[in-house]
């Protein structure tokens, strides 16, 4: 294992191109100048028994250290399959993993780890989920909101309900509970853009990855994935309400529109912002992929609309 600060050349880092991973999540380190990439990292995420999660450290989001083992879990957690989209945040001065989780015979969940460090180790915060029993649901995120209440934000699985939906729910300030009933925010085929999505005999609408974050000029808006005319994509939303609660007016076209997606977007050391994704979705090629975005009439705008696998698109 390499340490960013001891290597004099880039020849002995993992390229981005290198690094299979789905759901790409970036978080900056500001006193570190490092970049710091986790997601579902399994070579084979969809079944069979889970390992857990890696993360990968970068100066540059070109050049990565790792991969570092950031969980495992312990010989009695509950879940062996389906760990995917892990997300940390920054909470009161802790590391929170935001991850999703499956047993046989058991619902799929959202359920919280956490950290003293960025790379760990995570360990569960307690022994029970943050989603609510007999739903199946994945990709929490965390909100906070102007008033300092953390949230969690989460989708209800398409395969349970044939329309996805997307759920909000007030948490306890330690994050260790719910402190509040689930309040819908809106079901996938809101989306003018969202088409219908089948597998293995199943057929309806998918709701996947939400990421909630605040404009320029402090308007509150949503990523969050289904799938388009061109395979998976990314959609906008935008509270009318500034609030949580919304009501969310959706966008009619998506933001990402071919074979990519489950976004998020975080700003550079040098102010940029990005929208981090994978592509292709399709396993074992998926590749993050960070696009430069920009503001225009107050909407973001990524600022080319093809992507080239495992690059910035630096000008």
């Amino acid at each position: 294992m390499f340490k960013l600060e001891n290597i004099e050349s880039n020849d002995e880092l993992l390229k981005t191109a290198d690094i299979q991973i789905r759901d790409p999540f970036i978080l900056p380190v500001a006193e570190q100048r490092c970049y710091y990439m986790y997601g579902t990292t399994d070579k084979e995420p969809w079944g069979g028994k889970a390992t857990g999660f890696d993360a990968y450290r970068s100066r540059d989001l070109r050049h990565w250290e790792g991969p570092f083992p950031v969980f495992r879990p312990a010989a009695d957690f509950w879940a062996d399959e389906n760990f995917w989209a892990p997300e940390v945040h920054f909470y009161k001065e802790r590391y929170y993993m935001f991850a999703s989780f499956k047993a046989e015979l058991r619902c799929r969940v959202t359920q919280l780890l956490v950290a003293d460090s960025p790379l760990g180790p995570f360990q569960p915060l307690t022994n029970e989920p943050l989603t609510p029993f007999g739903w199946e649901c994945l990709d929490g995120t965390l909100y906070e909101d102007a008033k300092g209440t953390p949230w969690i934000v989460y989708c209800r699985e398409w395969l349970q309900t044939t329309d996805g939906e997307i759920y909000a729910q007030p948490l306890q300030p330690d994050l260790k509970a719910t402190a509040g009933e689930p309040i819908k925010l809106f079901s996938a085929t809101e989306a003018p853009w969202v088409c219908e999505t089948k597998y293995k005999g199943s057929s309806g609408y998918v709701t996947d990855g939400p990421y909630l974050f605040r404009s320029p000029q402090n308007e509150l808006w949503m990523l969050w994935s289904s799938h388009g005319k061109e395979g998976y994509a990314i959609g906008l939303a935008k509270s009318a309400s500034n609030d949580i609660r919304g009501p969310w007016i959706q966008e009619s076209e998506p933001f990402f529109r071919k074979d990519g997606g489950h976004g998020m977007l975080f700003r550079t050391f040098e102010g940029q912002w990005r929208l981090s994704l994978h592509q292709p979705n399709t396993s074992p090629l998926e590749r993050a992929v960070f696009l430069n975005v920009q503001w225009v009439n107050d909407e973001p705008k990524i600022k080319h609309e093809t992507s080239i696998l495992g690059e910035s698109n630096d000008e």
